[in-house]
């Protein structure tokens, strides 16, 4: 059989419908996670309505930019530029089961409204250059709210300064280090003793610096610790002081 154009033309149809059926039938779904919570339970409440659920949270606001996009339930744009991944939490990708709910939640909270960032000092980006972060609204934790909601599963990644865990659990503190209301008299006293001992860690992947009894310190991968024996000697070699501890 001759072979004309007519053939080759319709093979290499046959061809692209064949590579465009695979790449459908492995198409990107993260962890898999999914879950079957319906739009409709969030489109009746109002943005109050949700936040008086949930308590203040413990974490600091470290930088403040208003949210200009929402790509899923865990990452946000920024109007700064910066892309942020919602550190500890993770929700359906797109085409999964609970991706619309996930996302129409964190748009409902967050688009066109300015947001704060506490930024995981152990870990401050990912792989893909997103800021890791937990993303705080009207003073409430939304990865927290997200985990809590049922939107999101757990996704604890070591190094990190937070432990997801206890948000799940309903425990107070919204950080790994911070165990009680008392946590800022904690820092403020260990603050005191690391200056009197001149012991002070830096992170050499977040910029920042702690005094040795700093909750951070504890969960700071070992290769990036930079000891400094003095306040002067670590804002002299570009580290600024953690907001927490307050060396």
């Amino acid at each position: 059989m001759t072979i004309t154009k007519k053939h080759i033309f319709s093979l290499l149809i046959i061809f692209i419908i064949a590579i465009g059926a695979i790449s459908i039938a492995s198409a990107y779904t993260g962890t898999g996670f999914s879950h079957n919570i319906p739009s409709s339970k969030y489109s009746d409440m109002s943005v109050s309505d949700i936040l008086n659920k949930y308590s203040n949270t413990n974490c600091h606001v470290e930088e403040s930019a208003v949210c200009t996009k929402v790509v899923d339930g865990d990452t946000i744009y920024l109007d700064n530029g910066e892309k942020v991944r919602f550190v500890g939490v993770n929700t359906p990708e797109r085409g999964v089961e609970g991706y619309i709910t996930s996302k129409n939640f964190v748009q409902k909270l967050c688009l066109n409204k300015e947001v704060g960032l506490d930024i995981d000092d152990s870990k401050h980006n990912d792989k893909y250059g997103r800021t890791l972060a937990v993303v705080i609204v009207d003073g409430k934790n939304l990865n927290e709210m997200l985990l809590k909601e049922g939107l999101a599963e757990i996704m604890y990644m070591p190094p990190s300064e937070f432990y997801p865990y206890d948000w799940a659990n309903g425990n107070t503190p919204t950080s790994s280090h911070q165990t009680s209301s008392s946590s800022s008299d904690t820092g403020s006293s260990a603050s005191h003793s690391s200056s009197d001992s001149g012991s002070y860690v830096g992170n050499a992947n977040s910029g920042k610096f702690h005094v040795a009894g700093c909750g951070s310190v504890g969960k700071m991968s070992e290769k990036n610790k930079v000891f400094f024996s003095s306040r002067s000697e670590a804002i002299n070699q570009g580290y600024v002081p953690c907001k927490r501890c307050n060396p």
